[in-house]
């Protein structure tokens, strides 16, 4: 079954009295070059511990199942998510070859995310192996279920999964691989940045998904680092944890952000005196006058550190 023929799309989506819901964000692959790079880029960062260990992937948002079958074909158990019930029987039939492959009916941002790996994947990680996150997640929740799936673990540790593969609007991946001092850099972008390195992987044109949008996309990939004392070594000799300090960086990064005209001081003197933000700066080795977008994730957590 070509999963990405708009053809057989629209002869399955018609066998089950189904469209694409906009409410839904859908839009099919139709292109099989896609889902197969999406695949091979989100299973080459669980090959780097080994193919001779076990490799889940939860997948969110299936579709029709075009990048599923694909993730099946490299993963050894997939766990797909799918929010519209009408696509559960879909998928039971196009995905009916594959056996390694389970289909849960469910909303990700309702989902108790440890939990929900723990019941699906403990045998995976039981045996030493590793669990990915992979999706082509529509463009209206992008940044809450990446954030969700982050922040669903303690900012002192490390986020268990490889990797983080979604396809996203492409001006949302530029601005989730940004860097302070970018324009594109902000607060989703800085607070990711305490939890991961994001890499931008290949861009994908509308023409490849049926119905096709009105923007281009971008395939990204999250890395979750060692947690925040990648990010802020210095949290090791400080009198605070690293939870404090991390959520202390998250208040400063949203006040920063929500007036980025505003110089930092400026910015987050609803919070915090002008004396103590002038003095933590100064004491940071950090211009008076620094806006928001010039701080990096570690500035953030070095201020945050010094305000508590």
């Amino acid at each position: 079954m070509d999963l990405c023929s708009r053809g057989e799309v629209k002869r399955l989506l018609d066998k089950y009295g189904l469209a694409p819901k906009k409410a839904f964000g859908q839009n099919f692959l139709v292109n099989p070059g896609i889902p197969q790079m999406i695949a091979e880029n989100s299973y080459s960062f669980a090959a780097l511990k080994g193919r001779n260990v076990p490799h889940g992937v939860l997948e969110i948002g299936p579709g029709v199942g075009a990048l599923t079958c694909r993730l099946a074909e490299l993963y050894d158990k997939v766990v797909a998510v799918e929010i519209d019930r009408g696509l559960i029987p879909l998928l039971g039939e196009s995905l009916a070859e594959y056996d390694n492959i389970e289909i849960v009916e469910g909303d990700v941002m309702e989902v108790d995310v440890p939990s929900f790996i723990g019941e699906k994947f403990g045998d995976i990680l039981a045996a030493g192996g590793t669990v990915s996150v992979c999706a082509n997640l529509p463009y209206y929740i992008t940044s809450p279920v990446i954030m969700r799936l982050l922040e669903a673990y303690p900012l002192s540790e490390k986020v268990p999964f490889e990797a983080i593969t979604v396809m996203i609007q492409l001006e949302v991946a530029d601005r989730f691989a940004s860097e302070a001092g970018d324009s594109d850099y902000g607060a989703v972008t800085a607070s990711i940045a305490l939890r991961a390195d994001v890499r931008k992987l290949f861009n994908v044109s509308a023409g490849n998904f049926h119905p096709a949008p009105k923007v281009s996309s971008a395939v990204i990939g999250i890395v979750p680092h060692g947690g925040l004392t990648t990010v802020y070594p210095e949290v090791k000799d400080s009198d605070h944890t690293a939870e404090e300090i991390g959520s202390e960086a998250l208040k400063l990064i949203s006040l920063a952000f929500g007036q980025r005209r505003k110089t930092f001081v400026n910015a987050a003197s609803s919070a915090y005196s002008k004396e103590a933000l002038t003095t933590a700066l100064d004491k940071a080795g950090l211009r008076a006058d620094v806006r928001g977008e010039k701080l990096s994730p570690r500035d953030f957590c070095r201020l945050a550190d010094l305000l508590l």
